[in-house]
């Protein structure tokens, strides 16, 4: 989409000299600066007040070391970071990101997307992310612990209940929350909310594990209704095999579709006959073994190596689940090829932009990330919300306020698009939507 408004167009310019380097986080404000054109052209006040130009730039960005002790009594030193993005509608919110690939221009593009996501669930949160690049895979239960105490030692300085409340993501399972929300409490002598994701016996929320996935689908059953469709007899391809995967996929089923293919990093299974999810949840979420393994107990279903070609299946409704920027372009060009009508993403940025203009030429169905997986930080906002009010809802509860949260921020990215002339533009309205609110907020309160 080529931008025509001379501000946004030296804006994304400022932005792209300002971090270089960080493509993802370019890749993230370009997406978003591109739909907000019609928005801008409505609206010079808020240019006026250089709601954009500050939106861009984080409030805070934090970078220090974190060294730990292996099992050998080594000492090893990895990097931790926290991007404290936008607070204009509520205290930072955002997941801590556990992988090898993290560095701060990731950091940033998933803390620019939380800021729009957590606008769009209609709960008072701002938007913040963190991570490091320390890989849990393979290390011992002690090794998790040494790292996760010597991380909090340092973020325990940055956070709060009332100022940032990091959650969890790629890496950072309940293990990690418990040691992180443990050192916490131990250097701040105070027992508060300042964590999500957090065990049912310490404040946690039920639901909360199936959050994003089951909100996933909530999005797009209601994308499919809203297009005389619906997940019945669908075949779905999700990738990944991790909470979102494996909810979603829970969730799909419930909704009469057959879940035929799951991922993780070394590669895909097929199994025409249906996923067996109750042996997937066996082998990552009691076992921790490898997706390969399931192949050994279900011999109709294939095992191959590497993830791209898990986009080469057949399916009606496609739905990433893994990682940023795993469908390119030829990916959906394939997609389209077979038959695939429906995208909707569960991972944060999945698609690239070259996948996302060809979704958007071939009409197909389009739930953007931070519509379509707001499920998980929108339970979080309610974990947090029990942690306030010393209360625990029931599962049906939770999922009841789930589901209605998902419902509006369709309705309201499809109200969106359809006032700015991009009916059925369903990124344009979450972009839109979602700035909208922060934008607002960021005028009322001046320039800080």
């Amino acid at each position: 989409m080529a931008l025509k408004n001379k501000y946004l167009i030296d804006l994304l310019e400022t932005v792209k000299k300002r971090n270089q380097g960080e493509p993802e986080f370019i890749q993230a404000v370009t997406e978003v600066i591109e739909t907000l054109e019609p928005v801008i052209e409505k609206r010079p006040d808020l240019v006026e007040a250089g709601v954009l130009d500050r939106l861009v730039e984080p409030e805070r960005q934090i970078v220090f070391r974190v060294p730990w002790v292996d099992d050998n009594g080594k000492v090893q030193v990895n990097r931790g970071f926290r991007v404290q993005f936008n607070s204009a509608i509520g205290p930072y919110k955002g997941g801590i990101r556990l992988h090898p690939s993290v560095y701060i221009g990731i950091i940033k593009f998933l803390g620019f997307e939380q800021v729009f996501k957590n606008s769009l669930t209609t709960l008072p949160m701002g938007g913040g992310k963190g991570g490091s690049d320390f890989d849990p895979k393979g290390k011992s239960d002690g090794e998790v612990m040494r790292f996760c105490q010597s991380f909090m030692t340092e973020l325990c300085k940055h956070i709060g209940a009332d100022t940032d409340v990091p959650a969890g993501d790629i890496g950072t399972g309940a293990r990690e929350i418990g040691y992180m929300f443990g050192q916490y409490k131990r250097l701040r002598n105070e027992f508060t909310g300042v964590l999500t994701g957090k065990g049912l016996t310490y404040g946690g929320s039920l639901a909360r594990t199936e959050a994003t996935g089951y909100g996933l689908c909530y999005f797009t059953d209601e994308m499919l209704k809203a297009n005389g469709k619906s997940f019945q007899g669908k075949t779905v391809v999700i990738s990944g095999s991790g909470n979102v995967a494996i909810y979603a996929t829970e969730k799909a089923t419930a909704l009469g579709a057959k879940v035929v293919a799951l991922s993780d990093s070394n590669g895909y299974i097929y199994d025409p006959d249906g996923i067996d999810l109750a042996c997937v949840k066996q082998l990552k979420e009691v076992e921790r073994k490898r997706i390969k393994e399931y192949v050994a107990t279900h011999p109709n279903a294939t095992y191959t190596e590497g993830c791209k070609g898990i986009w080469t299946i057949k399916c009606d409704i496609a739905l990433p689940c893994a990682t940023q920027n795993e469908i390119d372009g030829e990916s959906a060009e394939i997609l389209v090829k077979n038959g695939c009508w429906c995208v909707s993403e569960g991972a944060n940025m999945p698609s690239t932009p070259e996948a996302i203009n060809t979704y958007l030429a071939n009409g197909i169905l389009y739930g953007p990330a931070k519509a379509a997986n707001a499920g998980g930080v929108a339970t979080s906002g309610l974990e947090m919300s029990q942690n306030s009010e010393r209360l625990s809802w029931t599962f049906e509860e939770v999922d009841a306020k789930l589901h209605g949260i998902m419902v509006s921020i369709f309705k309201a990215c499809e109200s969106a698009a359809k006032e700015y002339g991009m009916e059925g533009n369903y990124m344009a309205g979450a972009n839109i939507a979602g700035f909208l609110k922060v934008a607002e907020a960021m005028k009322a309160q001046g320039c800080v």
